[in-house]
């Protein structure tokens, strides 16, 4: 069937819209229905039809209310996060999990430092886990005695999270005894960040319904600043690393009321 100069103009109008949108994700990360609408002169129903359509090719993340870039983890970095430091982040895990008492209700982020805090808690009893992270959920799957809850979306391969518009909302609809995350890094000010909006999203949402916050991170991620910024030291109750800040950052956090926790080394 033949198309004509309208169709045609109209597919070229939204190919190149499409085009930029993708652009514009890379650069700035998250755009919202509102301003694609405003950007292009389109309705907001054209923007989402936009963002689905760029999902189902996998170049976008849609979350409520606008879309993220879907840039995947290149895996080879993601390697190279598992073997750095894999001393201290089993250190760290092992002293999370002493930390978590049986019976708890915890939230367990994505990445390298949590799926050791997950291989600690598997000798616990009775946990009820919420978890965006497949690799975690794997890793405590084996306990019959275990609750474990993740969200539905689509899986990064690289890492196991899986994301979607609504991976806040489930999440929000959980009470947590413990939330235990970890980041791209803690500036300077005692900024901590990560570089995914998305899943900044889903861990503010954890840490909203948090009893206690444990922020678990290895000391090469002090004075580093994510991408997105997450929040500051002072939403933090407890901070697990195998080795305290110094410097400027040592008295941040000494204001900022969190409590440090060092994790043993074992002797190499």
């Amino acid at each position: 069937m033949l198309m004509r100069d309208d169709e045609r103009d109209d597919e070229g109008k939204k190919a190149r819209r499409r085009a930029f949108l993708v652009q514009y994700l890379d650069q700035n990360r998250y755009i919202s229905i509102e301003e694609i609408a405003s950007r292009f002169s389109v309705t907001t129903q054209t923007a989402r039809r936009d963002i689905v359509a760029l999902e189902l090719e996998g170049k976008v993340r849609r979350l409520h209310g606008g879309a993220v870039a879907s840039t995947p983890i290149d895996p080879t970095v993601y390697r190279q996060r598992r073997i750095a430091n894999a001393q201290a982040k089993e250190a760290i895990g092992a002293a999370v999990a002493r930390l978590v008492p049986d019976n708890a209700s915890v939230f367990l982020d994505t990445g390298t430092t949590c799926e050791a805090v997950a291989r600690a808690l598997f000798d616990h009893t009775a946990l009820r886990v919420v978890t965006y992270s497949l690799r975690v959920a794997s890793t405590l799957s084996d306990r019959t005695d275990f609750t474990i809850a993740v969200p539905g979306g689509f899986v990064r391969q690289v890492d196991g999270g899986v994301f979607s518009q609504t991976s806040a909302e489930f999440i929000q609809a959980f009470k947590f005894d413990f939330v235990v995350i970890s980041v791209s890094g803690i500036d300077e000010d005692g900024d901590i960040g990560d570089d995914d909006y998305a899943e900044v999203a889903a861990v503010r949402a954890a840490m909203m319904q948090a009893g206690r916050v444990i922020l678990a991170i290895d000391s090469s991620k002090f004075g580093r600043r994510g991408l997105v910024r997450l929040g500051s030291l002072r939403d933090i109750d407890l901070l697990v690393t195998e080795a305290a800040p110094v410097g400027d950052l040592a008295s941040v956090a000494e204001k900022s009321g969190v409590k440090l926790h060092l994790a043993r080394m074992e002797p190499a």
